[in-house]
């Protein structure tokens, strides 16, 4: 990056009274250039906390969206615009509703990937990190569970509750072939393998631990292993090469969201430079959907 770009992203950012949010599977130079880095629960939380002027988000819409419920005085600022999220997208507000009806004495808890019309049907929302604890607080035997079905099926195998999940995916994971997983743990067959759980099952039956990206953070900074084989989106290779540049990680296979790799420098300091009004959330959704988030950040992860 070409240090004028850099120079001028930080001049603008102290004038602006902003900061810059980045998801771990941002690209390695959006993430050098975060103030903070994360995954969704954490981002959530920092943008509840320092209460910014001015939020750059690096990352898809849904995330932008919740840091504005969790920062409604803040202009939030989704430096790719285009940047969406193909699990958020395959379930609506509209088909909890006919969920609701078919199971009327389930509370419903929703992936935070989801859009804000979902969120506000929903009683909370949770993140990979929390998913188990936020399902085992609902106040119902009965939960239902989307978009993601893979992470749902994970988490009903942790619980005794009987979860109606939704059959959404997000395309990246869902995608994930297992051959090139058993290739990668044949080349480094004493590596530890961690497996995000919207990965298809047959990949979290070879894994030696299925967590979250904040997770597989903690995992690693424990672990007395050297090598690792990691089982979600590539970005987050770079983020724990930046963390523990005395460990070896490989990328499970070719799991890789476009949308995420959106984001630019360029991109990042053209929403510092805008007069953009930023993330605007509908009125009939806000306090709903700002409960049900609410709700994630309480809870556990």
């Amino acid at each position: 990056m070409p240090n004028r770009i850099w120079e001028e992203i930080e001049r603008l950012k102290k004038e602006r009274g902003a900061i810059i949010l980045a998801h771990s599977y941002q690209p390695g130079v959006i993430q050098d250039i975060a103030d903070f880095v994360g995954d969704s629960l954490e981002l959530s939380r920092i943008a509840a906390r320092e209460s910014a002027e001015l939020v750059i988000f690096c990352g898809v819409k849904f995330m932008a969206e919740t840091a504005k419920l969790l920062s409604p005085e803040s202009t939030v600022v989704l430096a790719a615009p285009d940047a969406d999220c193909s699990l958020a997208a395959c379930m609506s507000g509209a088909d909890l509703r006919e969920m609701k009806r078919k199971h009327p004495g389930a509370e419903a808890v929703m992936y935070v990937n989801s859009t804000i019309d979902l969120k506000a049907e929903t009683w909370a929302c949770c993140t990979s990190a929390n998913s188990v604890e936020v399902v085992e607080a609902a106040p119902s035997d009965e939960v239902i569970f989307g978009p993601d079905r893979n992470l749902g099926t994970w988490v009903a195998s942790q619980t005794d509750k009987t979860l109606h999940i939704w059959p959404g995916g997000c395309h990246a994971h869902s995608g994930a072939d297992i051959r090139d997983l058993r290739e990668k743990m044949a080349e480094w067959p004493d590596a530890e393998v961690l497996v995000h759980p919207e990965s298809p099952s047959v990949f979290l039956r070879e894994a030696d631990e299925v967590l979250g990206t904040g997770g597989m953070i903690r995992h690693v900074e424990k672990s007395r292993a050297v090598k690792f084989i990691i089982g979600t989106e590539e970005g987050m290779i770079y983020r724990l090469e930046t963390l523990f540049p005395d460990r070896q990680f490989l990328a499970a296979g070719k799991i890789i969201c476009d949308d995420m790799g959106y984001t630019t420098p360029e991109l990042v300091l053209k929403a510092l430079e805008s007069q953009d009004c930023g993330i605007q959330i509908p009125a009939e959704f806000a306090e709903r959907a700002e409960a049900a988030v609410r709700r994630m950040t309480e809870i556990g992860g």
